[in-house]
Formats: structure tokens, C-alpha cells, sequence
């Protein structure tokens, strides 16, 4: 088996697992991976992320122009090939719209506050990216900023992006922004929140060096100064 053909059941694999569980209704969502320096297969537009066939996806430039496929582009794929410039390290790109997590970016919340250990480890911190209309430039340069010190963003009424250096571990930081806003949800409603000190957030900071399958190049939640003061809300102006 080739491995673009390995790739594009990966993406019908995780297509589906977005879709049963919750993150993407209707035709929401895309997934790409980045095949070479110049081309990414990417899923095509107007179509269920719960119904993708391997040979759906598209193949495109890194300018976003159509290669190979049947179906069209999606409008958003300038948003895919923005990370993969701006992170090398990047291979695999998932936006979904997972309920808990987008009610956090609709109500202009990031998921920055150092509250599940796991998180701290797995993705540092979640900014907030300001709103800019799906598949435009406004929504580019809104994340510009961030993406190369971040591996998941909240998009102001929109959803979320992550991207990693597979999709597999892509895939796995959607679920892991989606769970910890579960559990931040939960704090809200319970009116109080117990985050971490800068103690413990010390020790996770080595334990994260540490840690097999987490090389986030994103920033302690709240992160930490020498003076021990915080500076983590790092929503784009």
C-alpha cells in the first residue's frame, strides 16, 4: 500500500470518528495531511466527514489550486496550508466543531487557565483567536499570529483547529481540547475553579520534556514568569 493511499484511509478513519462523536454535523469540518513541501491531500468540500470515501479527497498546491480529485476544494483550505508554512514540523491538520469547546470560543472564553495536569503536558495552552469569516483572509490573519506557538486554537464563534506532526495526533488534540473544556464547563457551573500553582506548573514543565508523544511548542497555561506572576491570555488582537 502506498502511503498516500494510507493517508487517505486515515482520513476517512478520523472523518468518521469526528463525526460519531459529536464534533462536526452536516458537511462541518475538514482534515488534511500534508503529503511533500509542495502538495496536501485535504478532504473536499460539501461533504460528511461520517461518509468519506478514500477516493473523495482532493490534492492541492500549496497555493490551494486543485491537482488531483474529483470533487472541489474547500474554501477553508487557506487555513491548512497557512499551519503547514508557518509550522514545519506540522503533517496532519484537523478543524472541527466540537459543542463544549465552540460554546467556549462563542462566549469569547479561551481554555487557558492550568486546570487538568494532562492538558498542561499535552497542549500547554488554548488561545482564542478573534473572529474573521471562514474561509477568507480575516480568518488567516486572525490566527496567524498564534499558530506557530500554539498545536490547538479556539475560534471566536466558529470552532477549533489543531495540527500536529500526524493527523493521528491531531486527531487526539481535538479530543483532548473538547475533554478539558468538558471539565472546565463543569468548574463554571460549579463557580469554582482550583488551578495550578507555579510549583506544580515547574515539575510539569520537566515532566512535558519527559513525556512520550508530547512535543507541543505551545506555552505553559497562564505562563509562568520569573516573578511568578501569569501572562497566558494570548488572545490575537
Amino acid at each position: 500500500m502506498s502511503i498516500e493511499h494510507q493517508y487517505r484511509r486515515d482520513i476517512v478513519c478520523f472523518g468518521k470518528m469526528l463525526h460519531q462523536g459529536g464534533y462536526v454535523a452536516a458537511t462541518d469540518g475538514n482534515l488534511s495531511v500534508r503529503l511533500d513541501e509542495e502538495r496536501v491531500l485535504a478532504t473536499p468540500t460539501a461533504m460528511s466527514k461520517g461518509a468519506l470515501r478514500p477516493s473523495d479527497m482532493v490534492i492541492v498546491d500549496m497555493n490551494g489550486r486543485l491537482i488531483a480529485g474529483r470533487h472541489n476544494v474547500s474554501s477553508e483550505i487557506a487555513m491548512h496550508l497557512m499551519i503547514y508554512k508557518l509550522r514545519p514540523d506540522v503533517r496532519g491538520v484537523v478543524h472541527a466543531h466540537p459543542s463544549t469547546a465552540t460554546g467556549f470560543a462563542a462566549a469569547g472564553i479561551a481554555l487557558n487557565q492550568p486546570l487538568v495536569c494532562e492538558v498542561v503536558i499535552g497542549l500547554g495552552s488554548i488561545p482564542l483567536a478573534k473572529y474573521g469569516t471562514p474561509g477568507t483572509p480575516e480568518l488567516c490573519k486572525s490566527l496567524e499570529p498564534l499558530i506557530p506557538h500554539y498545536d490547538a486554537i479556539l475560534m471566536s464563534n466558529h470552532g477549533v483547529v489543531a495540527y500536529a506532526e500526524t493527523l493521528h495526533q491531531a486527531y487526539m488534540k481535538m479530543e483532548t481540547v473538547e475533554h478539558f473544556a468538558k471539565i472546565a464547563l463543569v468548574t463554571h457551573v460549579l463557580g469554582r475553579q482550583q488551578p495550578l500553582g507555579d510549583e506544580e506548573l515547574r515539575k510539569l514543565v520537566l515532566a512535558r520534556t519527559k513525556y512520550q508523544g508530547s512535543r507541543s511548542a505551545a506555552p505553559l497555561p497562564l505562563a509562568l514568569r520569573c516573578d511568578g506572576n501569569h501572562n497566558g491570555d494570548r488572545k490575537a488582537s
